[in-house]
């Protein structure tokens, strides 16, 4: 299960970063089923597996931090094998936990904001915006854009579509500014935080200087574990030219980066809980 998963990951089979580091967390929970001769076995072979993990998506914070958390699960004077284990199950419920809550932590706080009619805009799959909008009873105008060359914004329209308080409009993502005067507030999830940088899906920060530009409020909601300062580099992920193009183009370098960052004092605020 875990280099399934490994391979999920790398392939971004699952869109949101809370998920995939889920994901990655219950996976580890077949080291407990394993046959090993010592502790120390045990430990080495989650230090690797969650190492492997890990690097599976350099992108997301959020799987950073919990495998790294994961990753010392096992108390060092432990002996016994049984004890390692359970203290290895322990660790994964209690991370993936404090993952689930934090994203509805960050909704909930996020949620006062949209108590009454309004027409919202938002960018890729998130989540954690989809908490934020059924954390209310009132009814929203929410556009959200394709989030190309991937498309995740289908995504999140078709579920913004099954909520009957919202009314769901897709737009290309450079048909964005046609719409933004229309628009009170735009709404974004988060891969993460680090330093003055929010790091998101491409087209993030286009989306938020055109906001900026027109005086429209931005907000971006995500877990805390999401913002960190120090032991985590971002690292950008170059995708595959056919995603652009299925034709050659001769002569054409295509450029496919899948995040993009924005300086956070663009930001209005960044919603954690």
């Amino acid at each position: 299960m875990i280099d399934e998963t490994i391979a999920a990951i790398a392939e971004m089979r699952s869109h949101s970063s809370s998920a995939v580091a889920i994901d990655a967390a219950a996976s580890l929970r077949t080291l407990c089923d394993r046959e090993v001769d010592s502790v120390d076995q045990f430990r080495e072979s989650l230090r690797q597996n969650a190492g492997a993990l890990r690097r599976a998506n350099p992108s997301h914070a959020s799987l950073f931090t919990t495998m790294e958390r994961l990753s010392g699960a096992v108390d060092p004077t432990t002996t016994d094998i049984d004890v390692a284990k359970q203290q290895l199950a322990t660790a994964i419920d209690e991370a993936i936990a404090a993952i689930e809550s934090g994203a509805t932590e960050a909704a909930a706080a996020a949620a006062p904001l949209f108590d009454g009619p309004m027409t919202l805009l938002t960018h890729d799959y998130s989540t954690t915006v989809l908490q934020t909008l059924d954390s209310v009873d009132a009814s929203h105008t929410v556009y959200v854009t394709e989030a190309r060359p991937r498309y995740l914004g289908r995504k999140m329209a078709r579920q913004l579509a099954a909520r009957e308080h919202l009314d769901a409009h897709l737009l290309v993502d450079a048909a964005a500014a046609s719409v933004i005067d229309a628009v009170d507030v735009v709404l974004i999830g988060m891969t993460c935080v680090v330093g003055r940088r929010l790091y998101n899906r491409i087209g993030t920060q286009a989306l938020v200087r055109t906001a900026v530009a027109h005086d429209v409020p931005v907000y971006a909601v995500g877990a805390a574990a999401k913002v960190v300062d120090g032991g985590f580099r971002f690292e950008n992920e170059f995708r595959p030219p056919a995603e652009v193009s299925l034709e050659p183009l001769d002569d054409v370098t295509i450029e496919n980066p899948a995040y993009d960052a924005t300086p956070t004092e663009l930001l209005t605020q960044v919603i954690t809980g």
